[in-house]
C-alpha cells in the first residue's frame, strides 16, 4: 500500500520555518508531504490549481497563512478534502488577525484551525485524519500520545 500524503500550502516563503515543523512531525508519523508556496492574493490561479488537483493526491491539506489569511478558506472552498488552517503570527496583531480570519469561515466551507503558529498540532490532527484509513499511522499516533503522557 502506498504511503499516505498530506499537502502543505503556505502563502509566503517567510512562513516556511513554521510549516517545516509540521512536515517534520508528519515524517515522524510515517506520512509523506510536500510544501507549496502560493498566495491567495498574489497567485490566486496557482491556489485554484493546487486545490483542484489535491483530491486523489492527498488525504488532507494543511494551509498556513498570516494577516488576512484567506488561503485556508480559498483552498477549502475548492476541495472536499479536510483543510487544517495554521494562523501565522504577524508583527502588527500577533496572529490574531489570521486566527480570526481562518475560524470565521461561512457555512459550508469549514477549516479546522489550530493555534497561532501551531504547526505540530496541525500535523497531529492531519495524522488523526490519515489514521482513519491507515492503521499504521493510528498505531504511531498511539505511541506518540503514550510517549507524551510519560514525559
Amino acid at each position: 500500500m502506498a504511503r499516505p500524503k498530506v499537502g502543505i500550502i503556505t502563502g509566503s516563503k517567510s512562513d516556511l520555518p513554521i510549516v517545516e515543523k509540521a512536515q517534520e512531525q508528519l515524517k515522524e508519523l510515517g506520512i509523506d508531504s510536500d510544501i507549496t508556496v502560493a498566495s491567495a492574493h498574489r497567485t490566486p490561479k496557482k491556489v485554484e490549481k493546487y486545490a483542484q488537483e489535491a483530491e486523489g493526491k492527498y488525504v488532507c491539506i494543511i494551509a498556513a497563512a498570516g494577516m488576512a489569511a484567506a488561503l485556508p478558506g480559498c483552498v477549502a472552498a475548492q476541495t472536499t478534502l479536510p483543510v487544517i488552517g495554521i494562523p501565522i503570527k504577524s508583527k502588527s496583531l500577533e496572529g490574531m488577525d489570521a486566527l480570526l480570519a481562518i475560524v470565521q469561515m461561512p457555512p459550508g466551507v469549514p477549516v479546522a484551525t489550530v493555534a497561532i503558529d501551531g504547526a505540530k498540532n496541525a500535523a497531529i490532527l492531519a495524522a488523526q485524519i490519515v489514521g482513519l484509513k491507515y492503521p499504521e499511522v493510528a498505531a504511531k499516533l498511539k505511541d506518540l500520545k503514550a510517549k507524551m503522557a510519560s514525559q
